[in-house]
């Protein structure tokens, strides 16, 4: 038994309320559950309870054991001290508010419903299941699937830009720096997401600026922060770009410190680092002003457009400096572009929306559904179960629900849990 179980219980009062008495025999009448904490504090703020007829207005703590009210120090707690209704699974010792009075308590082992508790503990029955709800899932109604899926996939959006607005005070409100250090960060993927950050971060976003309409130059800076230029290698355009990011890095007063080195294991060579970087150069050098397009861009198609490049023409022909390969152009693929417009695009229309005061819920809906899903082994396993991810919305939604409550097994606060719940 876990005390999740029990604020569901009180919550959605899934208990039997009839003749509800506590352990001292006073009787009780639920007016008002009151709202839900997830922070620290009583469990319950503002319930209205009649306890023996008399209507009290306060506060709710629930514990497994009444005597887990002294072993959390509740006792000299302050926040407590408004605590009208102490709720317990079983009730061991009695609890006292500072003044020595008896804080009225409530055990429930008796009162919940027993097949609720049967499904509750059927629910986390098997630990080794991918997902606590596995056997359930395939039977959910697609229509709820769909209505949770879309709350996740702005909780999710909501999770995404408490990080990019506290990097955008970091920078003091810029929103082209701040958009430039994004788009960079994602351009490494997932393997090398912290070393393109910090290789975007590495660089007064002034020194950028100068070089917005020059790719070969941000390249050349780019390369060079990375740590691709501090070797020997007797490639023609290596010992190039090494001479002129040594002149750009003392113009600049460029540092290296900080920044983490690019990884190239077990990627394949379209994400190599190199044409990674070279492709993040052209995007940003190839249009005047690619924050406020960006911003005003409302379609897949049209944002398409913006982040369509290539690598520089050196990448044709090599995937590292020195090596030939067959020549092919290094061109960004639509589907490296839709994992920028869900990854970059979409968090920071979404930050920026809100940071302005502006609601754009519906076309970021209608962007997030024009775009395909995401293609891995959390979604491939989710529509194994039952096919549920339509496109990129529904995609980011299933990944918050695996990240923040499968994984989490907060089985409780998700809707397909409480349906699986709600079924007794």
């Amino acid at each position: 038994m876990k005390e999740d179980f029990l604020h569901y219980v009180w919550k959605f009062q899934k208990l039997d309320t009839q003749h509800l008495k506590t352990i001292a025999g006073e009787v009780v009448e639920v007016v008002s559950a009151g709202q839900q904490n997830v922070n620290s504090g009583p469990d319950f703020f503002n319930a209205q309870l009649r306890i023996n007829k008399q209507h009290w207005a306060g506060n709710v703590e629930i514990h497994i054991k009444s005597s887990h009210w002294y072993a959390h120090h509740h006792e000299v707690d302050p926040a407590y001290d408004s605590v009208i209704l102490h709720v317990v699974w079983e009730y061991d010792i009695p609890i006292f508010r500072k003044n020595e009075e008896q804080i009225p308590t409530l055990e429930l082992k008796d009162r919940v419903f027993p097949a609720l508790t049967r499904s509750y503990r059927k629910l986390f029955a098997n630990p080794i299941q991918w997902i606590p709800c596995e056997s359930y899932y395939p039977l959910m109604d697609p229509f709820i699937l769909k209505h949770w899926l879309g709350r996740l996939f702005f909780e999710r959006l909501e999770e995404k830009s408490k990080q990019i607005l506290e990097r955008l005070e970091i920078l003091n409100n810029h929103w082209e720096a701040l958009f430039f250090v994004t788009l960079g960060a994602n351009f490494g993927l997932k393997v090398n997401v912290e070393a393109f950050k910090s290789i975007a971060e590495s660089v007064d976003f002034r020194v950028i600026s100068k070089y917005s309409q020059q790719s070969k130059e941000l390249e050349c800076i780019l390369f060079g922060q990375a740590g691709f230029l501090d070797g020997v290698n007797d490639d023609h355009y290596y010992v190039q770009l090494k001479e002129d990011y040594a002149y750009l890095k003392r113009k600049h007063h460029l540092t290296q410190t900080g920044v983490i080195a690019p990884k190239y294991f077990r990627l394949r060579p379209p994400n190599f680092p190199t044409i990674r970087l070279s492709q993040f150069a052209a995007v940003w050098t190839g249009h005047t002003h690619l924050f406020s397009k960006m911003i005003k861009a409302e379609s897949r198609e049209e944002l398409h457009e913006l982040f369509k490049a290539s690598a520089s023409t050196y990448w044709d022909t090599h995937y590292n400096f020195g090596v030939i390969s067959a020549n092919r152009k290094k061109t960004i693929t639509p589907t490296f572009i839709d994992l920028l417009l869900v990854n970059t695009v979409i968090p920071i229309k979404f930050c920026y929306a809100k940071y302005r005061g502006i609601k754009i819920s519906e076309s970021l809906i209608e962007l997030a559904s024009s775009i395909p899903k995401e293609k891995n082994n959390v979604i491939s396993k989710f529509d194994a179960l039952q096919p549920t991810a339509q496109n990129a919305m529904d995609s980011q939604g299933l990944l918050q629900l695996k990240n923040q409550y499968c994984n989490k097994q907060k089985c409780l606060q998700c809707m397909i849990g409480n349906t699986v719940l709600n079924r007794t």
